[in-house]
């Protein structure tokens, strides 16, 4: 059985053999999202990370993260919960 933790989150990368960027959960073999802009990757990505529940992490063409979002499954919650 899968690590949680490894499959609870999505990225978007650039893939340098396509040239384009990418979007997929992670260890999927196949992209869920494929397009030339980050902008639209990242959008439709989101869309897929908030219905599924998981981390978004968005990283720069050089592989680093850039951006990390959590959307129903935060490993970090906030403690005040007013």
């Amino acid at each position: 059985m899968a690590d949680k933790r490894k499959t609870n989150s999505h990225h978007v990368t650039f893939n340098k053999e396509t040239n384009q960027w990418q979007g997929k959960r992670a260890g999927a073999e196949r992209a869920s999202v494929v397009g030339d802009t980050k902008s639209e990757v990242v959008k439709k990505t989101r869309e897929i990370s908030k219905n599924q529940g998981t981390e978004l992490k968005i990283h720069n063409k050089d592989g680093k993260i850039s951006q990390s979002d959590s959307h129903g499954n935060d490993p970090c919650p906030p403690k005040d919960k007013k």
